[in-house]
Formats: C-alpha cells, sequence, structure tokens
C-alpha cells in the first residue's frame, strides 16, 4: 500500500449499480439500499454515474436524480464523487456544476465517447479534459481507462495536465496491477491512482502502491476488509478475506455487461432486494448464470445491515 500521507481518495469506494423498477424508472428504495448499506459496512465514501451506473443509458435528468439521492441518503456522513460523462465541454461543466452544487467532494471525468466524437488525437482529450476542469473548485481526476474506454492519455500528457490545472490531483485507472505500477511511478507522486476492475488483483494493486479502488458494490464491503488487514500489515488475513470474494469477482467481471447482468443481481439478492429489471440494452440472464450468482451471494451473505426494514434480517439467500 501506498505509505505515504494519508488522502481524501484512500480505501475502497464503491460506484453505484443503477437499479430499476418494473416500470423502467430508477428505483429509489433500491438506490437507498444501496448507499445505507455503504454506510453500514463503512465505506470512506461513495461514487456514482460511472460504468456500472450504466451512465450511458441515463438521461441528464436521470444522473441528477441519481446525484440528488445520493447527498441525500449520505446526508454528509461520507463524502462522494461523481463521474462526469458527455461529448461536449459545455454538457461535462454542467454536470460537473450540478454535482459541485449538491456537495460532490471530487469528480471522475471520462473522456467524451468515441461514439460522438470518433478516436481523436491525445492533444484533443488533453485540451478537452483541460477545458473541463479549469477553475472547478474540487479535486478533479480522469477515468484514464483505454481498455474500456478507447482512448486515454500517456505518462508524459498526465503530468503536463497536472502542471496546469492544480485541481487534477486523481488518476482512475482500469488496467493489470502491473500497468498501474509502471503508471505509479511514471507519474512521480503527482497524483493520486486508484484501479478498478471490480477488484480483480487487489492486494497486488494495493502493493503497487494505489491509494485505494472504485468498485462495483457487490463485494465492496469484503473488499474493504482486505484493504483494512494490508494497512494493518495483516497480509495473510488480507489474502484469506480475499480467496472468499475473488471467485464471485471472477464471475462477475467476465466483462461490463456480465458485471451488470450477474454483479448487480449478486448486490440485489444480497441487500434483500427480490428482483432486477434491467434497462435494455442488456445482457440476459441464463438459469445457469442466475444460479451461480445467487450461489455467490449466499456464500457472501448480507450487504450492510440498515434500510427501510433492516438488511440484516431482510436478507434472504434466493431460491
Amino acid at each position: 500500500m501506498n505509505p505515504g500521507k494519508a488522502s481524501a481518495f484512500d480505501g475502497i469506494w464503491p460506484i453505484l449499480f443503477a437499479f430499476f423498477d418494473a416500470n423502467g424508472g430508477l428505483d429509489r428504495d433500491a438506490m437507498r439500499r444501496q448507499v445505507l448499506a455503504a454506510i453500514d459496512w463503512g465505506a470512506p465514501g461513495v461514487a456514482v454515474l460511472g460504468l456500472a451506473t450504466e451512465v450511458n443509458k441515463l438521461t441528464v435528468p436521470e444522473r441528477k436524480q441519481l446525484i440528488d439521492w445520493l447527498a441525500q441518503d449520505l446526508a454528509g456522513v461520507v463524502p462522494f464523487a461523481v463521474t462526469i460523462n458527455g461529448a461536449s465541454v459545455v454538457e461535462q461543466r454542467e454536470l460537473a456544476d450540478y454535482a459541485i452544487g449538491r456537495g460532490a467532494a471530487w469528480l471522475i471525468l471520462q473522456p467524451p465517447p468515441v461514439a460522438t466524437t470518433g478516436v481523436q488525437s491525445e492533444r484533443f482529450y488533453f485540451d478537452f479534459f483541460a477545458q473541463v476542469m479549469a477553475d472547478l473548485p474540487v479535486p478533479v481526476g480522469i477515468q484514464n481507462a483505454p481498455e474500456y474506454l478507447g482512448v486515454g492519455l500517456s505518462a508524459g500528457a498526465l503530468l503536463e495536465l497536472a502542471a496546469i490545472r492544480p485541481n487534477f490531483q486523481v488518476l482512475k485507472g482500469e488496467a493489470s496491477s502491473t500497468i498501474i505500477e509502471h503508471t505509479i511511478e511514471q507519474v512521480q507522486g503527482r497524483l493520486a491512482v486508484l484501479n478498478g476492475r471490480g477488484g480483480l488483483e487487489l492486494i497486488e494493486n494495493l502493493q503497487a502502491g494505489c491509494r485505494g479502488m472504485i468498485v462495483a458494490p457487490d463485494t465492496a464491503d469484503l473488499q474493504q476488509q482486505v484493504y483494512a488487514c494490508l494497512a494493518q500489515n495483516r497480509l495473510e488475513d488480507a489474502f484469506a478475506v480475499y480467496a472468499k470474494i475473488l471467485p464471485a469477482i471472477v464471475f462477475a467481471m467476465q466483462s461490463l455487461d456480465t458485471l451488470i447482468c450477474y454483479g448487480k443481481r449478486i448486490a440485489a439478492w444480497r441487500l434483500g432486494l427480490p428482483e432486477v429489471h434491467d434497462r435494455q440494452p442488456a445482457l440476459a440472464p441464463t438459469e445457469f448464470g442466475l444460479r451461480i450468482a445467487r450461489e455467490h451471494a449466499r456464500r457472501l451473505g448480507p450487504l450492510g445491515a440498515r434500510g427501510p426494514s433492516s438488511l440484516q434480517s431482510g436478507f434472504r439467500a434466493p431460491n
């Protein structure tokens, strides 16, 4: 783990799934349960509107609605971060200003979608991020994940951006531990580096120097236990906890579609939610896949202990 001074980005931050109701709208109760569970298991903060939140399926009003709900449900107990997605600087600035106005502690910018802009030069993305970041009053990161988003910035460009935008303070990757370790070395301590990929190589990422991880909620509580063990130099305990959750991580992280299909259901069943409604386009679950996901949820147990009728007592292993 990074032995340096504690930062605002440390630990395992869950990034919320988007739960939908039977009518196709956002499910208020399910979203609240996710947040209360995160508070209960000791999340250092909560994030929203990333790839796991199916942000590309959400309208702008729905994105703002999720920000509002998150701010209300957290009520200042822990900070929250918002991923900013949009095809133009104007779109991203509008959502960034909205999130900051609702209390977001920091932001994560995504590059504009390739489907809208086409693949552009590195300088295009550098200038795009620099314009969005200009004068924002909170720390800002970028999701530098060419593996998932198709584009990214080199280490040299990251350092150049940090030099002209002091609020650029964090980098969110989606890469192997060896790539992340090299990235951490290249950014020379100028940026706090987080990784994702659902917690694959969690221990190795933390040993490489990641400040923490941003992962979906399905196993985030137990990943925080791994983080705590490593912070106390209890390596064997960290491996023991990680061994318990790794099969579920590997199962859910075969692709982003798999995470949203099965990882979301594991989280839902751990929260005591009986049913998940998909917003199309979505991967259709199979009976075999559902059986495996149910077994993971049963083995992992309840996710948090609070909610409208107590998440702990409301948990039941699905049939």
